[in-house]
Order: structure tokens, then sequence, then C-alpha cells
């Protein structure tokens, strides 16, 4: 049995390790950083859309924001949804002269449901746009967001992630643990696929989609994490999204531990669902049409069980070595010398680092907060294992915005 045992964990090891390498080989395509195109003339029109549940506290700063872009005024409109609310999110909304679409349905709620039903109301409108952004009630756009999405779908992207970047890193030791997290995410992660012209995948927020694709294929992505689930759909179509590096959101992150937990929790619910439901069939289809775009989206997919997996290993070791007097669980560092793994620590470590580096940036509160961002690295752990055991509840949990910033604050403290 022990024999048993110890042949599971070293295949697995071997397997994490071999993802480990494959993951960090493509984050070095993201150092380099291509020059920025010259911009089309602005030709796209946009339906701007922002889903708010009881957002007055906030949704006065983005309707400021969104007044302000550098793109011509007849060439967008902004639509609030404003889905099972409460407050005066509405009233606010029409006192800056936007469109506030009220949607009740106490049944259905949640983002995913609200940008289906949204979707709906906009195709039964005289006017049709040719793309669809899509913003949360707490966001900040950079002013020229609306010109990168016109690039973008000028040269026939028809699905565009921006760059999602943090408005509020130094509020605490859990929004920097947060901007760091994202910083990597786009300089390591969804650019280094960019410039390998591979798909990347949809944050949630600061999305574009061309109208007539969403009209042929529909939303239909109405789980706890929409934006994967949108990914994957479009992947299964051949249909890869892309990344504008220059197209910055700023989004406001947790202040404290319990709700980024809170929040954290309701991804890896949803990433779970969304793994069952569409790892295997991409894995096959990326086999079938020898394609490593969809095989790097299926592993994305299926990160949530990669964490599990890990989490539950590392637990058996611990246990193992600090309870059963072991160890007694081979492991494949037996077979390789200490400084292989001191190696794999550092590379995880010194990726973060680099991508602040790349980012340039310059809070040395933020750097400070790196001493604390190991805890945050390992809470995931936890909350993947409660996600796992919970990951049939469908309840959609709001996350509270109260941090009122403007992108002239965010811009300055970025220097």
């Amino acid at each position: 049995m022990g024999n048993v045992i110890d042949a599971i964990f070293i295949v697995l090891q071997v397997m994490l390790a071999v993802i480990g390498v494959y993951q960090f080989s493509f984050s070095l395509f993201g150092i380099v950083k291509r020059k920025k195109r010259p911009d089309h003339a602005p030709q796209k029109s946009f339906a701007v859309l922002v889903a708010a549940h009881n957002e007055e506290t906030v949704i006065g700063a983005l309707m400021e924001n969104l007044k302000n872009m550098d793109y011509p005024a007849e060439l967008y409109d902004v639509f609030v949804i404003c889905d099972n609310c409460t407050d005066g999110t509405a009233d606010i909304v029409r006192s800056h002269g936007m469109n506030a679409c009220v949607r009740t349905n106490p049944a259905e709620r949640g983002k995913g449901y609200a940008i289906e039903w949204m979707l709906r109301e906009l195709w039964s409108m005289p006017r049709q746009y040719d793309g669809i952004v899509m913003f949360d009630a707490d966001n900040l756009a950079d002013h020229r967001f609306l010109t990168e999405m016109n690039n973008d779908m000028c040269e026939g992207a028809r699905v565009i992630q921006g760059y999602i970047d943090t408005k509020n890193p130094e509020d605490s030791w859990i929004t920097a643990a947060y901007g760091v997290s994202y910083w990597y995410i786009n300089r390591l992660w969804q650019l280094s696929r960019h410039n390998l012209n591979m798909a990347n995948f949809l944050g949630g927020t600061g999305m574009c989609f061309e109208n007539e694709l969403l009209k042929e294929i529909g939303w239909g992505a109405t789980s706890l994490v929409e934006d994967l689930e949108f990914t994957m759909r479009c992947a299964e179509k051949g249909i890869y999204p892309r990344f504008s590096y220059d197209a910055k959101v700023f989004d406001e992150k947790p202040l404290t531990f319990k709700a980024s937990s809170r929040q954290r929790l309701r991804w890896m619910q949803g990433h779970f669902t969304v793994a069952r439901r569409y790892f295997f069939p991409l894995l096959w289809k990326s086999v079938k049409e020898m394609s490593i775009i969809k095989f790097d989206l299926a592993l994305y997919s299926v990160n949530v069980y990669i964490v599990l997996v890990t989490f539950l290993m590392t637990a058996a070791m611990w246990i193992d070595t600090a309870i059963l007097g072991g160890p007694h669980i081979a492991t494949i560092y037996n077979y390789l010398p200490m400084w292989v793994a001191i190696t794999a620590i550092g590379a995880n470590v010194v990726t973060f680092i680099l991508a602040m580096a790349l980012e340039k940036v310059k809070s040395w509160k933020v750097y400070l907060y790196l001493l604390l961002f190991p805890i945050y690295g390992l809470s995931w752990w936890p909350i993947t294992f409660y996600a796992f055991f919970t990951q049939n509840n469908k309840q959609w949990s709001h996350t509270q915005h109260t941090r009122v910033v403007r992108l002239e604050e965010v811009q300055s403290k970025q220097g």
C-alpha cells in the first residue's frame, strides 16, 4: 500500500512540476512589450454596459469618468443595469444623463443574468452598436479605453480583454496582494500569450465583444464566473479573446481578508463548475486539432483542480511529518538535489517581483506589503478546498464597494 501511495504522489508531483515549468516558460514571453501601434480613426460604435447592484456610493464617479472618454460622444452610449437595486443607483445614473435600465428579478440574481437581460433589451432598440463594452460599477476606465477597443476591432478582434489594474492597492495588505497578482497576470500571463498570438482569458470587467458575435452565439454565461465561462464557450468555437495592454480599467479590491475570502470563494466555486463542463471537451479538441491554444485554455480551466491537488498533497506531507513522525511518503525531491526545490520556489517569488518591476510599480507601501503576500497566496488553498465541497452553491454574493476614487487620483499615484 505504501508503494502505491508513493507512486501516486511522485506521478502527481511530476505532473505539477511539468505544468509549473510550462507556465514559467510562457511567462518569459511577457517580458518584452511591443511598440505602441498607431490609432485607427474612430469608427466603431459602442454600447457601454455597467452591471450594478446597490452601487450608489461609487456609480457617480464612474459616470463622470465615462463622460470624459477620448472618443466621439456620438459613437458610444452608457447603459447601467440597475439589477435588483433598493437604493438610489438609478437616480444617480439619470442625474448624469446616462441610461438607467432597471431590472427586478429576485429569482435570477447575479451579473450573468443581468447581462443576458440587458443584451435582449439592446437588441430590441432601434440603434445597433458595433461593440458591447462591459464594466463593473466600481471601475474607472482610462480615457483611451474606447480608442483602444476601436483599434482592436478595426484589426479584426471579436472578443477583447483590457488591462485590469487595481485602483486602491495601498489601502491594505490585501488590496496590495490583489495588485501584485494582477500586475503578474497582465504582464506575464496575458501579455505573454498576446505576444505569441495565442488566446487570452476574460477577467470579468474591461471587456469588449463584437455585437454580431453575441447575437450569433448568445451570452449564455450565467455561472458565478461568467467571464471564464464565456472564454471557454468562445474557445470551443475557435474564437480566441485578444488582450489589449493599453486599454486600462481600474477595479476596486476588497479591503479586508474576510471580504476577499468571500469573493475568492465565489470565484473558486464557479471555477469548479466551468472546469467540469469544459475541460475534457476542450482538451479532446486540442488533441484532435493539434491546437496548443485550446490546450492552454483547457489547462487554465482546470487550474482550480491543480490548486486543490497541490493543497491536498502538501497537507498530507505536513501531517505525515508533524503528526505521524515521518516522512513516510516519497516525493520527487527524494531523487533530486536540494537546489532544484530552492530554484523552483525562487522562480515563483522572482516572477511576481519581476512583474512589478516591468510594470514600473513605484509605491514603497506595496513593496512593504510583499512581506504578507505569502499569506494571501497560501490562503487560496483552504478557500479552494472549501469551494470544492460547496461548488453546487450557486448563490450570488455581492461585494460591497465603499472606496470613492477619481481617475486623476489613481493616475497621480502611479506617477
